[in-house]
């Protein structure tokens, strides 16, 4: 038997193993994990363990960033400053509605756009902007599409873009350059989202809602919550800027550092006990997104083994770009629903190869994948961050209902990523090294 026939046995029986496992578990994870045994064993390899044990730390640079920034996030939630921001924001800008949905809307990038996980800025500052915005006079599913839109598009904006940093990985080209050709479509559709979801809420009085948010601690000051972020900020510059002049701190020790400074800045002194269970419960919350990236690896690794990741690559290669054009805001939000982060790898790592051989920026052509693929976390069977939005706004109405209060902005970012795809030469400027 021929090895082109060899692996597209291993790539059917794969197919197949994912799509029964993601039937049965239900686990994006666990199924990938079946998936990669199973191509293993059809492709007379056995079970190598030596190569699930390297697939599981193929990607552990991406996990410590996780679950670092997530303990920084939270740690900074836990003191009271992303509560007493909020109220700040409230208090100068309840008079101009607009302004004050935009300000909302750029306060939740933030988690995600550290995090590179929109479900961070869904559970740290999707209740306290959901609060605000029923007492603005929001309909309830629009209050559950906003929160579930700036999750996604957190997720999207730099400095971290997971799906970006794998593409790149994969493909052996740096992760540089990423900063304003993320930073501007996501821009563009974060101002379409607030117009549009926004459009005829009436809002309540300033008192009404800060009535509605939890109580502050009157030594929390703005000096207090501004401490941490100025020096993330300050270490990020200082890391771009000042490489050749700084040791090299990268962003697991840098969000440590800021995590550190929240601990001090906490105007309560909480015991170090609580300090324990902020980080067990990060732990705890960010383990399926370091479940993803292991077993990402681990499939990641067998592909490659198979000969199925090249089979892959070859077929992809030899698809005509407009098929692609008309295919993608269908295929790549599927693939995400299904594979979650490893859609970027398996589907996403090979498109740009494509667009390398016709000449096109690889670095537009992955930031605009990255947002097809972002657009995927509303779709079953994962649904990760549709999911908890609901859950943390509360939600009562069906699924369907809030997919349909989400598909003018959803929409609106996937033409944007679609014309990124189809003239990346045009966005060309933005990229900066």
């Amino acid at each position: 038997m021929s090895t082109y026939a060899t692996t597209s046995y291993t790539l059917a029986a794969m197919v197949a193993a994912f799509v029964l496992s993601s039937w049965r578990f239900k686990s994006p994870e666990l199924s990938m994990v079946v998936t990669a045994l199973v191509g293993a064993v059809v492709a007379g390899l056995g079970f190598p363990a030596h190569l699930f044990v390297e697939g599981t730390f193929t990607f552990l640079d991406l996990a410590f960033i996780f679950i670092t920034a997530c303990v920084f996030m939270n740690a900074y939630s836990e003191v009271g400053a992303m509560n007493a921001l909020v109220r700040a924001l409230v208090v100068r800008l309840h008079r101009r509605k607009w302004l004050l949905l935009m300000v909302l809307a750029l306060l939740m990038l933030v988690p995600g756009a550290l995090t590179g996980a929109g479900v961070v800025s869904v559970l740290v500052v999707g209740g306290l902007v959901a609060a605000v915005l029923r007492l603005m006079g929001l309909a309830e599913d629009r209050v559950t599409a906003f929160v579930f839109m700036l999750g996604i598009l957190s997720a999207v904006a730099p400095p971290i873009n997971v799906w970006a940093m794998l593409m790149a990985a994969g493909a052996n080209m740096p992760y540089v350059g990423f900063d304003l050709v993320l930073l501007v479509p996501v821009f563009i559709v974060t101002a379409v989202t607030v117009v549009y979801l926004g459009w005829g809420a009436v809002p309540q009085s300033k008192d009404a809602i800060l009535a509605g948010l939890p109580p502050l601690s009157p030594k929390m000051t703005w000096w207090r919550a501004a401490v941490p972020l100025v020096v993330l900020v300050a270490l990020a510059l200082a890391a771009k800027y000042a490489a050749f002049s700084l040791p090299t701190l990268g962003f697991p020790l840098i969000f440590i550092i800021c995590a550190v400074a929240t601990v001090l800045i906490d105007p309560v002194g909480r015991p170090a006990r609580r300090w324990l269970e902020v980080v067990n419960q990060t732990v705890e919350q960010v383990f399926p997104l370091v479940a993803t990236m292991v077993s990402v690896g681990v499939l990641v690794n067998i592909l490659a083994a198979t000969g199925v990741r090249g089979l892959m690559a070859i077929s992809f290669v030899a698809l005509p770009i407009i098929g692609i054009y008309a295919t993608s805001l269908l295929v790549c939000p599927l693939a995400q629903g299904s594979l979650g982060f490893g859609s970027a790898v398996i589907l996403g790592t090979p498109l740009i190869f494509v667009f390398n051989a016709v000449g096109a920026n690889v670095t537009v052509v992955a930031a605009a994948f990255s947002m097809l693929f972002a657009l995927g976390d509303c779709l079953p069977p994962s649904r990760i961050v549709g999911r908890t939005a609901i859950e943390t706004v509360g939600y009562k109405g069906s699924y369907g209902s809030f997919l349909k209060a989400t598909a003018v902005p959803w929409l609106a970012m996937g033409l944007v990523a679609l014309g990124m795809l189809m003239f990346p030469g045009r966005m060309a400027f933005l990229v900066r090294y």
